[in-house]
């Protein structure tokens, strides 16, 4: 697999996402775009669960740190929203809540006190002029109150490191295939 297919690109939000417009106002808006190689799966909520499953370790050691932070201030955490899934709740995409589907997009989140936000997973559907397809992880993020702009605030360069670093971890691990889908 070539390099160019590991590099993970920040770009503006797709005018297609459904985030896109998700909020009147956005604290935090951002997009990252990765290469899919031929022949890996074009299914959206495949792709999203191979990519929370397959996480560096440091990621899980940095929601500890933020769950032990934000559950004394009565905000959900990752443990939390965790048995949720556990439970086998119906439509959850690790331990987020998914609000929507379609053949090229999943998009989930989570809503709390603080700021509601939503995550997109969007695949090309056709090839670009070039032949590649790719795929675009977006976030926005609607804060409530001063306690959600001072959080993301903190957690806005951790959360570009997290989305980039799982991008780049999954292209190296190797896509899902198109037969798994």
């Amino acid at each position: 697999m070539s390099t160019q297919q590991h590099r993970v690109t920040p770009v503006s939000l797709p005018p297609e996402s459904a985030v896109t417009k998700a909020y009147a106002s956005t604290n935090l808006a951002d997009a990252y775009s990765i290469e899919l190689p031929p022949g890996a799966s074009a299914n959206p909520e495949l792709l999203a669960r191979f990519i929370f499953a397959n996480q560096a370790p440091w990621v899980g050691t940095l929601m500890a740190v933020r769950d032990a932070v934000v559950g004394g201030v009565g905000l959900k955490t990752a443990k939390q929203l965790a048995s949720l899934d556990a439970q086998g709740k119906p439509g959850r995409l690790s331990i987020f809540k998914i609000y929507g589907t379609s053949p090229t997009e999943v998009v989930f989140g989570e809503d709390d006190k603080h700021l509601d936000f939503r995550l997109s997973v969007l695949c090309s559907s056709q090839p670009s002029p070039g032949g590649k397809r790719h795929l675009t992880l977006s976030t926005v993020v609607h804060c409530h109150n001063r306690l959600g702009r001072l959080y993301i605030f903190v957690i806005a360069p951790f959360h570009r490191l997290v989305v980039q670093s799982s991008l780049r971890r999954a292209a190296q691990i190797g896509w899902p295939s198109a037969a798994q889908a």
